[in-house]
């Protein structure tokens, strides 16, 4: 579809907004949301004819792209035939979804509770723990983030926590791997490994085991910065929790659904977790769904004794007729081993050469779509381009790299010091080099700021 200009409808669009739309995480005065009239595949654009090329996803969702016309057909044909219906009833896409979903999974997770996105995931997979285990605590780690209801803003390891943060929901907080910026003055890999789980294990000791449920961790962190975490890491927190009986959950929210070249991330472990959340890429986001893919043994508490939590719209018909046409249109049109091909050919070489030539690349880190630049102010000290949670002049840096990446005609995802580069799954080759070529424009601007 071709973007033609209408001001006076994005005129329209943007006042109705500003007089009644609250918008999530934002000062309300302080906004000015682009007025979006349109898109397709990896772009879109606005009433004023602006064309943008996503590198952002939506929110790390739009795997398959923008209104694929299968999936666009597919919640169509469902509208017409069976447009809601309630979750207790068996209903033909709930069942089809959960079967394609759990024909994914790694190990036994074969048994699907569907939510609508990704937070109440986080809060369900919780509560099946402390109900299975019988213990009051969830351990997390600091540089997460697993979604903004109650339980679930608790357990996040970043900023928005801490206005949400009662402190008693039972959450403690340890510091997982991340050798570029390691709390353990680590040197290599294996140092960070061990030393992290060294940590975690002395968390654990010092909390009583007795009283921990869970272990939640992103399979490979998203928002926080896209730290994958080095070799064994993940195969020692499974074996710490085997130990201790703790149940081990897997946020997969933003990771799963082939964004990192697997259909989960956590088959780059070789790890099975007890629970898995899951989100966004499940019907790249067309309509709101998530949910807990469930052992068998968790699963098994409930056979007899009633599961005490459900939602009104759990495993929708539309959604799950959407996860279903994404899922198909994934495996036909390969988009999986696009992405993990996307990832090693193109996104990573070409992040790797702009970070050679511009010293506001601290790092780069990655795999498949799912990619950041860590930006910084002196390589030798790693001192980040912006301080922690920056905002105000103290963040202009980034909001003048950020601008300068929409003047180019992309789309950015920055969060705190970093960039990260997360275009759609199916994002062609072209497309990304177009991304790349902007970013390298851009990356000129973060420079100017290199002390």
């Amino acid at each position: 579809m071709t973007p033609h200009a209408d001001p006076q409808a994005g005129a329209a669009v943007k006042a109705a907004d500003r007089a009644h739309v609250f918008h999530s995480w934002s000062a309300q005065g302080l906004i000015d949301p682009l007025a979006v009239a349109g898109a397709e595949g990896s772009y879109f654009w606005d009433y004023d004819g602006n064309r943008y090329l996503d590198f952002t996803s939506g929110l790390v969702y739009t795997n398959i792209g923008y209104q694929h016309p299968k999936v666009v057909a597919a919640i169509q044909e469902q509208a017409g035939r069976l447009a809601t219906f309630a979750p207790a009833f068996a209903v033909e896409p709930r069942s089809e979804a959960a079967r394609l979903i759990a024909e994914r999974t790694p190990g036994d997770l074969d048994k699907i509770f569907f939510t609508n996105g990704g937070a109440e995931a986080v809060e369900n997979a919780v509560r099946m723990a402390r109900l299975h285990t019988g213990r009051p605590k969830v351990l997390s780690a600091y540089r997460s983030y697993h979604g903004g209801t109650a339980t679930a803003i608790n357990i996040t390891g970043d900023p928005r926590r801490w206005a949400n943060d009662n402190g008693t929901a039972g959450v403690v907080h340890f510091w997982g791997p991340f050798l570029y910026r390691s709390p353990f003055y680590s040197s290599t890999e294996a140092e960070e490994c061990e030393r992290a789980l060294t940590h975690l294990e002395d968390t654990i000791a010092f909390e009583g085991p007795q009283t921990v449920a869970a272990i939640i961790l992103e399979t490979i962190p998203g928002t926080a910065g896209i730290m994958t975490p080095p070799p064994g890491y993940l195969a020692g927190v499974r074996e710490i929790c085997d130990r201790y009986g703790i149940v081990f959950v897997l946020d997969e929210v933003m990771a799963g659904f082939g964004r990192t070249g697997k259909w989960f991330a956590a088959e780059h472990f070789d790890v099975v977790p007890d629970l898995m959340t899951f989100a966004k890429g499940v019907n790249s986001g067309y309509v709101p769904l998530g949910g807990v893919a469930i052992s068998a043994e968790i699963a098994a508490t409930f056979d007899k004794r009633p599961y005490p939590g459900g939602l009104t719209y759990s495993g929708h018909p539309l959604a799950c007729a959407a996860a279903v046409a994404t899922i198909r249109v994934m495996e036909e049109e390969k988009v999986v081993e696009h992405a993990a091909r996307i990832g090693e050919t193109v996104l990573g070489p070409g992040l790797r050469e702009l970070a050679e030539r511009h010293p506001s690349v601290g790092e780069v880190r990655g795999t498949g779509a799912f990619w950041a630049l860590d930006l910084v102010r002196d390589r030798e000290t790693r001192e980040p381009l912006v301080p922690y949670n920056a905002t105000g002049e103290a963040n202009a840096a980034m909001a003048a790299f950020g601008a300068a990446c929409k003047k180019n005609g992309l789309w950015p995802f920055v969060n705190m010091n970093r960039m990260h580069a997360v275009p759609p799954c199916s994002v062609t080759e072209s497309e990304a080099k177009e991304g790349l070529a902007a970013l390298d424009a851009a990356l000129s601007v973060a420079d100017e700021w290199v002390a």
